[in-house]
């Protein structure tokens, strides 16, 4: 008997995957939930695991190929037919040859004149590119004489003019000067030629882009061609917020099971307070619409295996600091083994990154369609600033802004960051709800 091992559901709206990587040889032992293949979609890579223990057999699909969901991946027989440890795995079929290229199409003219002949040049509605002397008449438009000298005089060609409205179809120096006066049709459009295939020096590697940095990279092009994105900048004094988690840090992972108090808590609850103040920022373009909504879903990024994610914190409104600090843990573990659900990355309304963990002092993050802004923190650093009169050494970051102007003013996206200037800088706003 043998269980086959096909592509699971891989989200909402995911049809498809590629076989990024196959985990298990056929003729590998495997066991019940042992993985055996991992997939990328277009957000996350999956583990498929094998529903029984057996034999691995012929992989469907090789590495890189493109399959639907439900299709057959592999096949795991009985167990019975085990290989011993050690025991090389069987060869594969080599893989049919691929058809031959079709064949170059012949171009257009030779085509439509098999022939062999040469074809006369297109008709235009216009006086470009034309023949210096007219042509004999091709439709049987005779031109009056003085008709005649001007459509020679500007090159013009009987059949372009059409019927004239003189006796018995005869084209007049009229229909010539009316047909010259006709917009000229715009030239069509060519192809560009291909560029020429690059020569890889012998100290390049070249690795084919995987599923998920394709996407990515679309998704960012897309929100720069869609929208009319522009960033503001402040920058926040972080004392009282260092001072705050010192003095609490302990008694606060002790309360709640071992959570443990960071910054990323403060800026999600200040951001929030600033949605609620300025809905727009929180808002999205639907068509000729805005959808307004009085909930939060938090994206927060973290960084993968694969890549940068966004993983939402559904509801983050809702939640205290405990449940954000616990849910984001949670979040940058699982990115970094590989584990996040399509589910949670999806659905954020607003998103949060924070480019100081890599030492980023200063940029601007780019929107993460379809929402409306997106607020970047950054390094912490000591720098002189002035406090009542005198010049002081404080811990500074920088914070950046981006948002979509179609939908956010700059007056609603400045204020928005100078709320969460002031939550970040007194905390107990942030408790009090002011």
């Amino acid at each position: 008997m043998s269980a086959e091992i096909k592509v699971p559901t891989l989200g909402e709206s995911v049809t498809s995957a590629t076989v990024s990587r196959w985990l298990k040889q056929p003729g590998d032992a495997v066991s019940t939930d042992e993985a055996v293949v991992e997939l990328e979609t277009d957000k996350v890579s999956v583990e498929v695991a094998a529903p029984e223990s057996g034999v691995l057999g012929a992989h469907a699909v090789d590495e890189g190929g493109e399959v639907e969901v439900g299709s057959l991946l592999t096949t795991v027989e009985g167990s019975s037919g085990a290989k011993p440890t050690g025991q090389a795995a069987p060869a594969q079929a080599p893989a049919e040859p691929a058809p031959a290229p079709a064949a170059a199409q012949k171009p257009a003219r030779e085509a439509a004149n098999p022939s062999g002949g040469v074809n006369p040049p297109p008709r235009t509605s216009g006086p470009v590119s034309r023949p210096a002397t007219p042509p004999a008449d091709v439709a049987g438009h005779a031109p009056l004489p003085s008709a005649a000298k001007l459509m020679t005089e500007r090159s013009v060609r009987s059949g372009d003019v059409g019927e004239g409205t003189g006796k018995d179809g005869r084209i007049t120096k009229g229909d010539v000067l009316a047909f010259l006066e006709r917009p000229a049709a715009p030239a069509a459009k060519t192809a560009p030629a291909p560029a020429a295939a690059r020569a890889d020096d012998p100290r390049e590697e070249r690795v084919k882009m995987t599923r998920l940095r394709k996407t990515i990279a679309g998704r960012l092009k897309d929100a720069q061609n869609t929208a009319a994105i522009l960033t503001t900048f402040n920058e926040v004094d972080m004392s009282a917020a260092m001072a705050m988690r010192a003095e609490y840090r302990e008694a606060f992972e002790k309360k709640h099971n071992g959570a443990r108090l960071g910054f990323m808590s403060i800026f999600v609850r200040a951001c929030i307070a600033g949605l609620r103040e300025f809905p727009a920022v929180n808002a999205e373009i639907a068509g000729d619409d805005v959808i307004y909504r009085n909930f939060v879903h938090m994206g927060i990024a973290v960084g993968g295996a694969n890549g940068l994610v966004v993983p939402v914190l559904r509801d983050a409104d809702q939640m205290g600091f405990a449940a954000i600090e616990r849910g984001i843990a949670s979040f940058g573990k699982r990115a970094r083994d590989g584990q996040l659900k399509l589910d949670e990355l999806t659905g954020g309304t607003f998103s949060i990154t924070n480019g100081g963990i890599y030492g980023s002092l200063m940029s601007t993050p780019i929107l993460n369609p379809p929402q409306s802004a997106i607020l970047g923190m950054h390094k912490i650093q000591d720098r002189p600033i002035a406090v009542a009169g005198q010049v002081v050494i404080r811990p500074m970051m920088y914070l950046a802004l981006s948002y979509d102007h179609r939908i956010v003013d700059g007056k609603e996206a400045v204020s928005f960051l100078v709320r969460v200037k002031e939550g970040v800088e007194d905390p107990r706003r942030l408790l009090l709800e002011i």
